[in-house]
């Protein structure tokens, strides 16, 4: 992977958000009071406000194990927010500050703000048929088949196309073909996902990726781009932006003051179980407080949370290789891992995540 990483990265022009030292004195605690507290770095330039674990209280003697942790299991960038300030930032190898990764299917939950501003704005409307948006024919269904797809399904795993196709990425319409009807059956379907692109495009009528950097990459002060390999459209940028990004979730929705997605209920809704065959999943977002939950590549309902050993309200995005952004309403916490894998190369959660949490969960003690 990293070699088509660096075949990539040579062609992006990324603008990137950079550190300072400096540091907050104000009074920073867990969960109540959350947007009062909440610190977003400027737009443009290289400010970032740091707190250090000694202020927080954290256990800074568990860090060098979370960092050799990190280390020998091929982690490129690893940050830690608290309230939006810097914790903790590392780089691993040839990677630094600068430097874009892809995020994989943890890009699904760009895609998932995106079209929550779009309908927001009027532009669509989720219970729709995704056809409404991407006209007719766009699969091997019947016209009466395709109309009972709605973009919510798209939005949720639950679509019914057949996930048993060769290429599970494909979105050429021969690969669309039925197996179930729409919500009777969750499966981790990419090709599915990868059309709401079109749908958002065909919404607003103009290119999904303008439409997504003028509503969120540029008013959060993101870099990145979204970059087309084969069928798959994927988002690459420094774990900076990433971190961004995470903030926002943290903030739901709303850019220090200025609010990104205005739409409360939508983001209530993609963050919480939007279906009940996999209670873990909302749209494209992972859940960690529900009983049960899915995973890629499965049909089997796994007994238990998602990651144990994190916290309930945790929501994510997952990606291939170990791809992640935690966020963690209760505890203020904006968490993002970009990387090689670090065990099993899943698409999205996989052990790493518990393990991971175990040695954040030491440093947070006190």
């Amino acid at each position: 992977m990293k070699s088509i990483f660096g075949i990539l990265i040579l062609l992006l022009l990324i603008s990137t958000s950079c550190s300072t030292d400096a540091t907050s004195e104000e009074d920073i605690s867990d969960g109540a009071d959350l947007e009062s507290k909440l610190y977003f770095p400027p737009l443009t330039g290289s400010e970032w406000e740091t707190i250090s674990m000694e202020e927080l209280k954290w256990d800074a003697s568990a860090e060098p194990a979370l960092t050799t942790f990190l280390e020998t299991t091929n982690t490129d960038a690893f940050i830690i927010l608290k309230n939006g300030r810097i914790v903790m930032e590392k780089y691993f190898g040839d990677f630094d500050e600068t430097t874009p990764h892809s995020w994989n299917s943890a890009a699904k939950t760009l895609t998932s703000l995106t079209v929550g501003i779009a309908q927001q704005e009027g532009y669509l409307d989720i219970n729709q048929p995704s056809s409404t948006y991407m006209g007719t024919g766009w699969s091997s269904l019947t016209t009466e088949q395709e109309s009972n797809i709605t973009v919510r399904h798209h939005l949720t795993m639950t679509t019914g196309l057949d996930y048993g196709v060769p290429e599970s990425a494909c979105t050429d319409k021969e690969c669309f073909l039925y197996k179930n009807e729409p919500e009777t059956f969750w499966y981790y379907h990419q090709g599915a996902y990868t059309v709401l692109d079109n749908i958002v495009s065909g919404a607003v009528n103009q290119e999904f990726t303008s439409y997504f950097n003028s509503k969120i990459r540029n008013k959060i002060g993101m870099g990145g781009t979204w970059v087309q390999l084969n069928y798959l459209n994927l988002y690459f940028s420094p774990a900076r932006s990433m971190a961004r990004f995470g903030l926002l979730n943290l903030n739901k929705g709303v850019w220090d003051k200025t609010p990104i997605l205005k739409d409360a209920d939508y983001f209530t809704e993609a963050t919480t179980t939007s279906q009940n065959l996999n209670p873990s999943y909302g749209y494209l977002y992972w859940l960690n407080s529900k009983s049960t939950y899915k995973i890629p590549g499965s049909e089997e309902l796994f007994e238990g949370k998602l990651i144990p050993n994190a916290p309930d309200d945790l929501i994510a995005g997952l990606g291939a290789f170990d791809q992640k952004m935690y966020i963690v309403p209760s505890k203020g916490l904006v968490i993002v891992r970009m990387g090689e894998s670090g065990g099993e190369d899943e698409l999205g959660p996989t052990t790493y995540d518990n393990e991971l949490w175990g040695f954040i969960n030491a440093l947070m003690t006190n």
